[in-house]
This record gives structure tokens, sequence and C-alpha cells, in this order.
């Protein structure tokens, strides 16, 4: 009886930690890619308001609301957003939060947010 002298292809357990790779990559993946996908909506909204050049934080609120409503966000509120004066007096609108997703068991993936978008035509 011959032996190949050599094998060719994968084996079952290599083949089995590529996939399992791949399966908790795609977990992960799946869970946080709507984090982000609301994190861009946020940060186009608060764009949006900010280059209305308004720093009346009852206005700002009120412009963030009807975008919320468009957009159909959910993880924070407008009222999260925050008008700071920065030193020289520029006026800024500012964000910091924290998103977490359920991954499996009791395992939890969080992630940490924050920007700021300065309002233009605002001294």
């Amino acid at each position: 009886m011959q032996m190949r002298s050599r094998q060719r292809g994968a084996g079952m357990f290599k083949l089995l930690f590529i996939f399992g790779t791949l399966a908790i990559y795609g977990i992960v993946g799946a869970k946080v890619f709507p984090l982000y996908s609301n994190h861009f909506k946020i940060a186009k909204a608060v764009k949006g308001v900010a280059s209305e050049g308004s720093t009346d934080p009852i206005e700002v609120r009120k412009a963030l609301e009807r975008r919320w409503m468009v957009d159909d966000m959910s993880i924070i509120e407008p009222t999260d957003i925050k008008v700071k004066r920065g030193d020289r007096g520029k006026v800024s609108l500012v964000y910091d939060y924290e998103a977490r997703a359920h991954l499996f068991y009791n395992a939890d993936i969080s992630l940490v947010f924050t920007g700021s978008e300065p309002v233009s035509g605002a001294e």
C-alpha cells in the first residue's frame, strides 16, 4: 500500500476553525452595524442643525427633534445634544453617548461615540 507523499486541502479541524472565526466576526458585525448606522444619522443631524447657525438651545432641540422623527433615531434623545461655548466664544453642538448591543448569552458589546460640530456663523 502506498501512502501519499503530500496531502492536499484543509482538514476538518482547520475548516471548523475558519468557519467558526467567520461566524463570530459575522455575529459581531451584524450587531455593531446598526449602532454605527445610527451614529452616522446622529452626526448628520447634528451637522445639519449646526449649519443652520442657531445657538438658542430651544431652537436647536426643536430642529433636532424634527430630524429625529424623520430618521427614526432612538439611542439618544435631542436633549442629550449640548450647546457649548468654548474659549474665544466659539459655539459647538456636542454629543457623548454609549451604545450597547447584546451579542450572545452574557456577552454585550459597548461602543462610546463622541462628537462636536461647530455652529456656523455663531460667535
